[in-house]
């Protein structure tokens, strides 16, 4: 075992020491990250060849369209209604305009890159599908209550279906009864079915990738344990997937990543599911292991842990003048 140990610990070494290093098991030191808690491969230490940049989302403009609300344009760009409403300078509660310019800032750490196949990052509440090395598509989902989380762990894509019956688990129907509900034992495909219209069956136990209908509750955590996409989103996505197609779910709230132009941005996600994730320790970690110590602005790292807003946010120190800016 102490072998095992010493191997180990000079592998990340070398793999640090040839600027390769992947941030997936914590920083051995006497303060150790869990492992699903650090980001993995940092964009401009590694050949990305094929793979887009680090972020995903952007800072655009939106003008507001009949029917929108605040809670369902934080849904479908996938922002907390709390971020959405400071950015903008508006209450929770106010009344919308049609064509009303919003400020949208939805950018997003990738927690991880995969060959092939879909992940998902609990905590980000986004999903992101892999083909052939490059991210096709990236969207946010709908998860598991807190008391009904959605599992983790890898899983394959069992089956792919098209308005798909709604086989209600027998977990449900006890909820139902003991809500006073009516009692369904199945419910027909139709704006009814809480599965929209397409359906992804996990190899994880009852529980699948799905269409909704309802899409204002995308970006949150109300289902129990499904993963809901907007179907829009689902609908482009059903046309991409194939059986067996491999995939994993994962809960890494903290995410630091350096850019290829030298910027720094952190990621900070809620632990919804009381995980006694200490974003800190994480983030000092990571930046140890990266070798950011020294670049990181630690005021700006406190204030984006203090509000959790689940968007990525630079918190490097301007770059140095060489030379001290003397001629």
């Amino acid at each position: 075992m102490y072998k095992k140990i010493v191997f180990a610990f000079l592998g990340i070494l070398l793999f640090v020491l040839a600027g390769f290093a992947y941030p997936k098991s914590g920083d051995p030191a006497p303060a150790p990250v869990p492992e699903a808690s650090v980001s993995v491969p940092i964009e401009g230490t590694q050949d990305t060849t094929g793979f887009p940049a680090a972020l995903v989302g952007g800072q655009f403009e939106y003008a507001v369209q009949r029917g929108d609300s605040l809670t369902s344009i934080s849904a479908r760009f996938g922002i907390e209604l709390t971020a959405l409403v400071q950015m903008n300078g508006i209450k929770k509660g106010a009344m919308l305009q049609q064509d009303q310019l919003l400020q949208i800032d939805n950018r997003h750490i990738i927690p991880e890159r995969l060959t092939d196949g879909i992940l998902i990052n609990l905590p980000q509440r986004m999903l992101y599908y892999f083909q052939a090395g490059k991210l096709m598509v990236h969207y946010p989902v709908g998860l598991g209550r807190p008391s009904w989380p959605t599992p983790m762990g890898s899983f394959n894509v069992i089956d792919i279906q098209e308005n798909k019956t709604w086989y209600v688990p027998k977990s449900i129907q006890e909820e139902m009864r003991r809500e006073g509900k009516a009692v369904l034992t199945q419910v027909p495909p139709g704006s009814e079915n809480p599965l929209g219209k397409h359906w992804l069956g996990l190899s994880l136990s009852e529980i699948g990738i799905h269409g909704t209908i309802a899409p204002a509750s995308i970006y949150y955590f109300r289902s129990h344990g499904c993963i809901r996409v907007h179907p829009d989103d689902i609908a482009i996505l059903f046309q991409q997937v194939r059986k067996n197609l491999p995939g994993k779910i994962i809960y890494v709230p903290v995410l630091l990543v350096r850019l290829k132009d030298g910027r720094i941005f952190l990621e900070v996600n809620r632990d919804v599911y009381k995980k006694s994730i200490d974003p800190i320790i994480i983030v000092e970690n990571s930046a140890r292991i990266q070798g950011l110590g020294d670049r990181v602005d630690w005021k700006k790292v406190k204030e984006v842990i203090q509000l959790k807003e689940g968007l990525a946010r630079e918190v490097g120190l301007p770059a140095p003048i060489p030379n001290g800016g003397i001629p």
